[in-house]
């Protein structure tokens, strides 16, 4: 493909119409040689559309991220690709447009990953060497570059390690950076008068304010320190600057002044929390600063990141004792709720257009925590900060506020009802202590306050009332529930729970929304003892209505974009599906046919991760009660649908669908393969779904499924060997090593040990060579784990002999080496209780059963005890049976990055020895058994065998004497 050709493709990749056709074509034209640096030929040529270079900088970030290093570190790249990418990524970053150097910089984020510093110890040096006296253009490129790399510390450790790369940055860009600084102010002061000349200036300052803060993230750098008078200055003056030239046009769109002074904020919370020493004797003026921003500063949504974060900044002073003082007076406290919270807490216009045309948005800002950037998060973080400082002083004062708003509200509800949504917002704000949790919402409440009290009086009516209450404040009730549910009891949910449900019907998008939320939050709620505080067996008479009216609402618009916007109703289908469990089962064609309704709208455009996380958990929860029941209608109405998924290669949706067969499999594990699985076999073990690190964990788990089903199917169509070969790619690789032994761990259970035997020699030479080579710790527990798995089968025709006269064809000798220097050692660190209860068994077998043990391994019969013996000291205990589903959150998952467990559907671990739970009675019997067996043969060994260890003799008497 010539660079015309490509770069015409690489547009086509961001358009949805052609984007499928384009990836793949991209897919083959990658695997060229010097395919990245003609990708870095097009981003910087100007003889190429904007939207090219811009996808090819996307394509190159992608590319980087997947194809830069192995899991080793090693450079999966020629060397000379890796040396002119590094050599040319620097100039070019500089040199292009700001939306190309943003993801650029991504790409140059990921190569530091890996190379900064020491594989790339040249790049400070060149960065310096790039910065000029006056050139804003070039510096702020340079600048952007280095934001790329300094930001990866804002999220890291301190380590010795991290600290050495600190250094070495500071050390050469220290000093630069403390000069910009200073050349870039002074840039500002001449050029004060010249709009353009002072934006880029100005550009300039918020990046360095932004590399201010990556610099001294882990610790206050000396020349900073050492600087601190002439820095501090230097902020407070960029803090309380203005230039008519910077003014944007309107309230809405904020500028570069804006972004300098929230950059400042940033830095100065920074400090005031982590270099209260150096930076204490500062703080007076950016207290006074902020108040009288805050007080100035005008309502529109420009100004919003800035106001938030000076609220921030007041929010961490406050923590200081010797600043908290200044606000422990009435008059004081007054002024600060009626100036600074009231202002930043109260609903805008622009709030109100939110709620009207973006209601998603509205709901996302106001409920999740994702409005940590909001005023009202900002102003109630603060009230609440003081709240902790003097409670009841705080508590006296906002409740006269919150008195005066309802009765103006009382006035006139029709024209006033901003006043109660104040009122109410104040309340909530000083009833909460503490941050609102995602299972039981507020976990603390101020004891001078009585949530339950001011429900009843003053918000209940707003759920009850059938008469026209504005939609805010049906909003501002439910959320109240949604808040303040661990501190409602059993029985006033009982009262409460219907007019939550009741408002799922409302017309309006957020009341509705906001309802579904409760309801999911308090379904999902539980007391102290883990009993569900809304009672099941009071929502299954609902079930049915209730999912087929949450059903409606999602596919209200059919649209596919509109379709999956609201997550919070899929969410709330999923819930119900968890609590009604079994239940769902006399309704499964209504929810059968919604749900293939619903994925075959997504599929061609899946555009919100959350709502399709939601989707497959709901389905997963579908399956797994309503699949063992009925597991033909399931698979014949969700076959075809997942099938085009894997067909058309929706590589977000790709790793759910192998769960989802999996879990399908798994309902009906003694039936036979149909022919939908069987024809799913062959594509599975074929290499393109195994390329995707995203989808391993489930092909491993669907594979093993499939195993347990179909087994001799599979042998018949002589598929072993085809999986046998994925076994061996996940075993050399770190990453997946585990899933490896997952893999084989289930070959072994499904296949008989005559099928397997032409190829376990293969098999353990494989591990060996790991064991030998690159060792993990990890790798080397499982290894262990499958050795005893491995020992503790004699009746499935393994067993401790079996494994050692295979391994001794690889090496003669080679077991005894194994058993003695691994296996034994590495037993004791078993941690899992599955794995230690199957190395108590297999070394017990081991003892009864293996004539190797009897006759050529004495003295390893022996340490076979004694680390029985020692397992035993600490017997494994096995969990009841669990059958909660985890709570997910997704606010910490990573959607699109790698794989995503689905919890509806979890696997848990299998137990080969469901039957043995006391373990210590099960060995006492196990050995008595196998003495009367062989005629008071173990009796003898152990007394030949241990006599040299006469405590250890005498512990295993009791055991067979039990």
């Amino acid at each position: 493909m010539d660079m015309q050709n490509l770069a015409t493709t690489l547009e086509a990749s961001l358009d949805p119409s052609q984007n499928k056709h384009a990836e793949t074509a991209l897919l083959q034209e990658q695997k060229k040689p010097g395919f990245s640096l003609q990708l870095l030929r097009i981003v910087a040529s100007d003889s190429y559309g904007l939207t090219a270079r811009l996808a090819g900088a996307l394509y190159f970030k992608n590319f980087i991220r997947r194809n830069w290093t192995d899991e080793s570190g090693n450079y999966k790249l020629p060397q000379d690709e890796v040396v002119s990418i590094k050599r040319e990524l620097i100039g070019l970053m500089i040199s292009v447009p700001a939306n190309i150097q943003y993801q650029l910089g991504d790409a140059v984020g990921v190569i530091a990953d890996s190379d900064f510093w020491r594989r790339w110890d040249t790049l400070v040096d060149d960065l310096v060497s790039r910065l000029t006296p006056d050139n804003a253009r070039v510096n702020n490129g340079v600048l952007q570059v280095a934001h790329s790399i300094f930001k990866r510390w804002r999220p890291l450790y301190r380590s010795d390690e991290l600290f050495t790369e600190v250094n070495h940055v500071l050390g050469k860009f220290g000093d630069p950076f403390v000069r910009l600084l200073g050349s870039t102010d002074q840039l500002i002061e001449q050029n004060r008068d010249e709009r353009s000349a002072l934006s880029q200036y100005f550009s300039t300052m918020n990046l360095m304010m932004k590399l201010l803060y990556d610099l001294s993230v882990q610790d206050l750098p000396p020349i900073f320190e050492d600087n601190m008078q002439s820095l501090t200055s230097l902020l407070h003056k960029y803090l309380i600057y203005d230039n008519p030239l910077l003014h944007t046009d309107g309230d809405s769109e904020s500028g570069s002044l804006e972004f300098v002074k929230s950059g400042i904020f940033e830095v100065l919370v920074l400090y005031a929390q982590k270099y209260e020493d150096a930076f204490g004797p500062f703080v007076e003026q950016f207290i006074g600063s902020s108040w009288n921003l805050l007080t100035t500063t005008g309502l529109g949504t420009k100004n919003d990141i800035l106001v938030s974060k000076a609220l921030q900044f007041l929010t961490s002073v406050t923590r200081m004792s010797q600043h908290a003082r200044a606000f422990n007076n009435e008059d004081t406290m007054s002024q600060v709720i009626e100036r600074v919270v009231l202002p930043n807490l109260s609903l805008r216009d622009s709030d109100m257009e939110m709620f009207e045309d973006e209601p998603i948005e509205f709901i996302r800002r106001d409920l999740e925590g994702s409005d940590s950037d909001t005023r009202r998060r900002a102003a109630t973080d603060f009230l609440q900060q003081l709240l902790a400082q003097f409670q009841k002083l705080v508590t006296d004062v906002v409740l006269r506020y919150i008195n005066h708003y309802l009765s103006d509200y009382s006035k006139n509800p029709g024209a006033n009802w901003k006043s109660k949504d104040t009122a109410v917002y104040l309340f909530s704000s000083i009833a909460a202590k503490g941050a609102v949790t995602t299972s039981q919402g507020v976990k603390s409440v101020n004891e001078l306050v009585n949530v339950i009290d001011f429900f009843q009086a003053n918000v209940a009516g707003d759920l009850v009332s059938d008469s026209d209450v504005e939609s805010i404040l049906k909003v501002d009730a439910i959320k109240y529930l949604y808040v303040f549910r661990s501190q409602i009891t059993r029985e006033q949910w009982r009262d409460a729970l219907p007019l939550v449900v009741k408002h799922l019907g409302s017309p309006d998008y957020v009341v509705y929304t906001y309802a579904a939320i409760a309801l999911e939050r308090v379904l999902a709620l539980a007391d102290t003892s883990k009993q569900s505080v809304i009672n099941p067996t009071d929502i299954n008479p609902l079930s049915a209505q209730l999912l087929q009216h949450l059903f409606q609402l999602i596919e209200r618009d059919p649209e596919p974009p509109k379709l999956q916007e609201n997550e919070f109703l899929m969410r709330c289908v999923m819930r119900v599906l968890i609590v009604i469990r079994d239940g769902v089962v006399p309704i499964t064609d209504n929810v059968l046919t919604h749900f293939i309704k619903i994925t075959r709208i997504i599929s061609p455009n899946p555009a919100n991760p959350r709502f399709y996380y939601y989707h497959f958990e709901a389905l997963g929860a579908f399956i797994r009660f309503a699949a063992p029941s009925q597991p033909e209608k399931l698979e014949n109405g969700l076959y075809p649908v997942f099938l085009s998924i894997l067909e058309n290669d929706v590589q977000e949706f790709v790793p759910y669908v192998f769960q989802l067969f999996a879990a399908l499999l798994e309902a009906n594990p003694s039936g036979s393969l149909t022919a939908y699985y069987t024809s799913l076999a062959q594509p599975i073990i074929s290499p393109q779904f195994w390329s995707s690190k995203g989808n391993i964990p489930a092909l491993v788990r669907l594979l093993s499924s499939l195993m347990t089903r179909g087994a001799s199917q599979i042998a018949e169509n002589k598929q072993l060997e085809p999986i046998l070969s994925i076994f061996q790619s996940l075993i050399t690789s770190k990453t997946n090593e585990i899933f490896g032994f997952e893999l084989l761990e289930s070959i072994m259970a499904n296949f008989a040990p005559s099928i397997i035997e032409p190829y376990f020699v293969t098999i353990l030479q494989l591990l060996f060579t790991r064991l030998q080579s690159s060792k993990t710790e990890a790798f080397s527990s499982r290894f262990v784990r499958f050795y005893h798995f491995i020992s503790s089968r004699i009746d499935s025709g393994l067993g401790a002999d079996w494994f050692i006269s295979h391994a001794n064809q690889v090496q003669e000798g080679v077991y005894v080496q194994l058993y003695l220097s691994i296996i034994l050692p590495d037993t004791q660190k078993l941690a899992r209780p599955l794995d230690r209860k199957v190395a108590v068994i297999s070394l017990c077998k081991t003892l009864t059963n293996s004539v190797a043990f009897a006759e050529k391994y004495k003295k390893g019969w022996g340490y076979t005890c004694e680390t029985l013996l020692k397992l035993l000291e600490n017997p494994p205990i096995m969990a009841s049976t669990d059958d909660t589903i985890a709570d997910q959150d997704v606010d910490d998952m990573s959607f699109g990055v790698g794989f995503t467990q689905l919890q509806t559907i979890r696997r848990p671990a299998r137990d080969y020895w469901p039957e043995v739970q006391d373990v210590k009675s099960w060995v006492g019997q196990e050995l008595k058994t196998a003495n009367a067996r062989q005629g008071g043969t173990i009796r003898k060994y152990a007394e030949e065998r241990l006599a040299q260890s006469p405590q250890t003799l005498q512990v295993l008497s009791v055991y067979m004497s039990r």
